[in-house]
């Protein structure tokens, strides 16, 4: 029994820091409202590499948060108006995607970061836009009415975090989720909130700068 016992706590002692590390790269959104801190998750790594390389190239140097909707969501980057007007005059093979990434560990909880997307069948994700999902509470009837109405299952830890943190489940399996905000989720809150125009645009331009976390 005393093997046995020192057996298990090698185990546990062992995988433990394996599932703290599994996420190996972190992001600080900064802005003129204060900063939070954003896990990427390594389960959805074609997501990853593709935020991670638009920071090295600058994509996000002069970004704004410009769709915010309080109980929905905070949108920022390349506008969908902006895209479409881009590719209006280029055939579909040059629209050009990110295949989407759907694990059931990511999903669209209360601080959730997603991928923005338009009507394509394959779900596949824009290149420079994402959200952060704000959502609101959820009760077992939401969950109950969504997994009827889109023949899905939401898993254990699903429900248990959607019951406690709120969200958008309606969502999942729909568009890509690929990080979650892990410090500062107040300040994304109090973004949410602010004064927008019937566009859902903010009243005061809200820029943000993304930096790699190095730890």
């Amino acid at each position: 029994m005393r093997y046995l016992g020192n057996f298990m706590l090698c185990l546990i002692v062992l995988f433990l820091p394996m599932q703290f590390w599994a996420q190996s790269h972190k992001l600080q959104f900064k802005t003129v409202h204060g900063s939070f801190k954003v896990m990427l998750y390594d389960f959805t790594p074609k997501h990853q590499r593709l935020i991670l390389d638009a920071i090295k190239d600058d994509v996000y140097k002069d970004a704004v948060f410009n769709r915010i909707i309080e109980n929905f969501v905070v949108q920022g980057g390349e506008h969908d108006d902006d895209i479409a007007q881009r590719e209006k005059d280029l055939p579909l093979n040059e629209h050009h995607r990110l295949s989407a990434e759907f694990d059931s560990r990511a999903f669209h909880k209360m601080g959730a970061l997603g991928a923005g997307r338009d009507n394509n069948p394959q779900k596949a994700s824009f290149l420079n836009q994402i959200y952060f999902v704000v959502g609101k509470t959820v009760s077992v009837d939401d969950l109950d009415t969504i997994e009827q109405k889109k023949d899905i299952k939401f898993t254990k830890e699903q429900r248990e975090t959607y019951f406690s943190k709120g969200g958008l489940p309606r969502l999942d399996g729909d568009y890509t989720v690929f990080g979650e905000v892990y410090e500062g989720l107040d300040v994304l809150l109090k973004i949410s909130k602010l004064k927008t125009n019937e566009k859902d645009a903010p009243l005061q331009p809200v820029s943000f700068e993304i930096i790699e976390i190095k730890e």
